[in-house]
């Protein structure tokens, strides 16, 4: 770790590029955030915006071909992630970094027992015994909320609920006390009701293991009360990021400023929800300018012609944008530094 700043992680100017027949897709472009020991960071941004492949950059699971981390720094306690050789970053991979990925129906081995999935875990990287292993993965699904764990151990994937198998993966991916947790869309595909449940499991386990976060979604809502900082992402580029609360009430990007819009507010009167009009660009295909442009309700010229500036709006709030110093104080943010 940086003992300086007491950063845990930091990207620096990160580049993943995949090769299509359509051409290069710069799915991640030059992106840059620190993480601190302990807190939660959130990523959000629209389908495509590049935050799943920042976070499986940052762990190295990038298919190549035809994806490709062409250039940047991943510095975890004070190593680079991008520099290990396969062996050394496998060691990373679930004992240090730990990822929940969208899917648990995808990520978990149909074929295979719950508990056998569980024990892998430690006897890969605790060098644990088949009994401490098997005492340690009942253990892990009781903390996890699985009823009658010893039982349910021994069941399949799918003989769990999407609820369920969520916690499992929540279970798997804490196994070893990772300094680092990266939860991809947790929530996908569950009710309302779940999703909380599952959000109150992670901040909890959080809380007791002082283990740092990152999630990464799509809904504000999920990030409002569960992060301390926020980056928001769009066409590969990290858009706004500062603390959560700031970007909440004071935001500095007209994108930042569409996507809260898009909440639905249960007290606002009936009528037509919000949504940004367009679609996201495609990134093989980026014309000069601010990708944004096409879909802002800000536009002017320069927009179309020049690429915006990351503008500091405060000790740590920045955002990429011409009008961001205006669009801040619009939002009540007064005259930025």
């Amino acid at each position: 770790m940086n003992e300086k700043d007491g950063n845990l992680l930091e990207v620096k100017d990160l580049r993943t590029y995949f090769e299509t027949d359509d051409g290069m897709v710069k799915a991640v472009d030059g992106i840059s955030f620190q993480l601190k020991r302990g807190e939660t960071l959130g990523i959000v941004g629209e389908s495509g915006s590049g935050k799943s492949v920042t976070n499986l950059s940052i762990i190295r699971l990038i298919p190549d071909p035809p994806g490709k981390i062409v250039s940047g720094e991943v510095i975890f306690n004070g190593q680079d992630l991008l520099l290990l050789t396969n062996e050394a970053i496998r060691k990373v991979r679930g004992r240090r970094i730990a990822m929940i990925f969208q899917d648990p129906m995808t990520s978990l081995n149909p074929f295979m027992k719950i508990s056998k999935q569980l024990m892998e875990m430690t006897q890969l990287h605790l060098g644990h015994s088949r009994a401490q292993a098997q005492a340690h993965a009942i253990k892990m699904l009781e903390t996890v909320g699985i009823p009658d764990a010893r039982a349910r151990a021994d069941n399949y994937p799918h003989e769990f609920s999407g609820g369920m198998r969520q916690r499992v993966m929540i279970a798997m991916a804490l196994s070893c006390e990772p300094e680092l947790l990266i939860a991809d869309e947790p929530t996908t595909a569950l009710d309302v009701t779940i999703q909380a449940q599952i959000l109150e499991l992670i901040k909890t386990l959080k809380k007791e293991t002082g283990t740092s976060v990152i999630l990464i979604t799509h809904d504000l809502g999920v990030v409002a009360g569960m992060t301390d900082h926020l980056i928001v992402m769009y066409a590969g580029k990290i858009f706004e990021q500062g603390k959560t609360s700031e970007l909440f009430a004071l935001p500095g990007n007209p994108y930042t400023k569409g996507l809260l819009r898009s909440v639905p507010d249960p007290t606002a009167e009936q009528g037509k929800l919000y949504q940004i009009p367009g679609l996201p660009p495609d990134v093989a295909h980026l014309k000069p300018g601010c990708p944004f442009a096409p879909r802002c309700e800000k536009v002017q010229e320069i927009c179309h012609r020049e690429f915006p500036p990351f503008v500091q709006l405060n000790a740590d709030h920045y955002s990429l944008c011409h009008f961001a110093r205006e669009v801040y104080a619009e939002s009540g943010g007064g005259r930025a530094s």
